[in-house]
């Protein structure tokens, strides 16, 4: 009898020892799952006319209403208008178009004049080349930009990928793959994806990480052109500079009519400049900021 209860002993030993095994054996493979990417699926692209890039789930989430402004208003960027808009023109209808690169003063429509360029374009064009679809990607998320550019690869649409606000921090790396990705990849930028990007430095990076490239470098000339090499990626540079006074008060004049606020003459324009002297600037942002106080302080809605 002791040696059957000793057979039992090491019998109920030995089961209990092979379950732990099997629990680590699941733990390793739900881990796995987790860390493999999720299989893409083909975006419903008549959805919208625009999307949100989410990296995380690698989706498309399409956009209602895009928050924009109409063309008409945009005052005092003729030239960079005229430019982009063509260009836009010109990959609608697919044909050559350049990357561009819109970058400036802060507040004088950079961001807007894109998509208006996008609304312009999407209405002009026909639809022999597919769609004119406007995909924002956010600064962060740029290191997924060779996944976003596979799952618009191949597509009936053209797309404009739009970036606001691109800059770099001394300490970051991803520009070395939006370079691969813009041009000089194997596989290159899709024929039908094209690239906008916005930013207030017109070579993406702060003067100080060039400095700093140059100091430590073994030739100082390979690492200044390493860093501004980036920006020589977009065939299209759109400077925007500050504006005049009197480009400031048409902006405001421009908005004013527009939302038929009952304001004009001497008294808008005092109005006006006291409010760009409480800003210290004179843009497009800060005209906009006037006329929404304006129509609050009127008890005015701006529909449309």
């Amino acid at each position: 009898m002791p040696k059957i209860s000793r057979s039992k002993g090491k019998t109920k030993r030995k089961t209990g020892s092979a379950r732990p095994a099997l629990t680590d054996t699941a733990r390793i493979a739900a881990a796995l799952d987790r860390l493999a990417p999720p299989a893409s699926q083909t975006p419903d692209f008549s959805a919208a006319g625009a999307f949100v890039w989410h990296p995380d789930g690698y989706r498309l989430a399409p956009v209602e209403r895009v928050n924009r402004v109409d063309m008409s208003l945009l005052k005092g960027i003729d030239r960079v208008r005229d430019l982009l808009v063509e260009n836009t023109e010109r990959f609608a209808r697919g044909l050559p178009a350049n990357n561009a690169l819109l970058w400036g003063a802060r507040g004088m429509g950079k961001s807007s004049l894109v998509k208006a360029a996008h609304a312009a374009a999407s209405a002009k064009a026909g639809k022999s080349s597919g769609e004119l679809k406007l995909v924002e990607i956010h600064r962060e998320d740029i290191e997924s930009l060779p996944a976003l550019m596979n799952l618009l690869r191949g597509a009936r649409d053209r797309f404009i990928l739009f970036c606001d606000d691109l800059s770099f921090d001394t300490e970051d790396t991803s520009y070395k793959s939006l370079k691969a990705v813009l041009e000089g990849g194997i596989e290159g930028r899709p024929d039908n994806v094209i690239l906008y990007a916005t930013s207030n430095r017109r070579h993406l990076m702060p003067r100080e990480m060039v400095d700093n490239e140059r100091a430590t470098a073994i030739n100082p000339g390979e690492a200044i052109e390493e860093k501004v090499s980036l920006s020589d990626r977009f065939g299209l540079w759109l400077g925007f500079h500050r504006c005049s006074q009197d480009e400031y008060l048409a902006m405001v004049e421009g908005y004013v009519a527009h939302f038929h606020i009952p304001l004009a003459g001497e008294k808008l324009t005092r109005e006006a400049l006291e409010w760009s002297t409480t800003r210290g600037a004179r843009s497009g942002r800060v005209a906009w900021q006037f006329v929404q106080d304006l129509a609050g302080r009127l008890g005015l809605k701006l529909n449309g």
